[in-house]
């Protein structure tokens, strides 16, 4: 209930923002504003996540996607510096997918390559903001980030989500942990663990 009220709240507050936002996105960057993709929720069940786009659709001369680092824009670098673009999740927390505080919703195609302790994370439902992106966001190692995701839904209170929030603000002003192009310095999860690595190696 209160992470429905605070949602409401918040895109009331926020919606201009997103507006205006939106709109420089459908400028600078054409259709469509919002980028959609199906994540795992609570118990792995698939929702629709939210985001402004941060990138062109641009593909190569064999109709291959471009590196993401090759298609962010200067406004997408803007909106990931700022965390802006994750704005319209407040929709996704509005709907009853997601929660405030709580493990990142990852992509789909990781769900076999979790351990019996990192499926925790989807014992709760995934959030704006997590432990884990208080401590290092991108520049942790996938097993790190993981391990933070279960000690979060063990250590769950009202208390330690009001800690992360506080956290959180304070690494979006300091820009702790973001990653523009995440894909330069490590492997996506399925693949790093069919290679037994940790991170891109050059």
């Amino acid at each position: 209930m209160l992470d429905f009220i605070f949602a409401a709240c918040g895109l009331i507050l926020c919606s201009p923002i997103i507006l205006v936002t939106g709109l420089m996105v459908r400028v600078n960057m054409g259709k469509p504003v919002f980028f959609r993709q199906l994540r795992p929720g609570l118990n792995g069940k698939p929702f629709t996540l939210y985001k402004l786009r941060t990138m062109r659709e641009q593909s190569n001369t064999t109709e291959e996607l471009l590196a993401d680092g090759l298609r962010l824009t200067a406004l997408g670098k803007m909106l990931r510096l700022t965390s802006m673009d994750e704005l319209p999740q407040l929709f996704n927390i509005l709907k009853g997918d997601m929660s405030f505080v709580g493990p990142r919703p990852l992509l789909i195609k990781y769900l076999p390559h979790y351990t019996a302790r990192e499926q925790l994370r989807h014992h709760v439902r995934p959030g704006l903001t997590g432990l884990a992106q208080v401590a290092g966001r991108n520049q942790l190692k996938w097993n790190e980030r993981l391990e933070l995701d279960a000690c979060y839904v063990e250590q769950q209170s009202m208390l330690l989500d009001l800690k992360i929030i506080g956290l959180t603000f304070v690494a979006i002003l300091q820009r702790k942990g973001i990653v523009l192009d995440p894909g330069k310095f490590m492997l996506d999860l399925d693949v790093e663990r069919a290679h037994g690595s940790q991170s891109v190696k050059s």
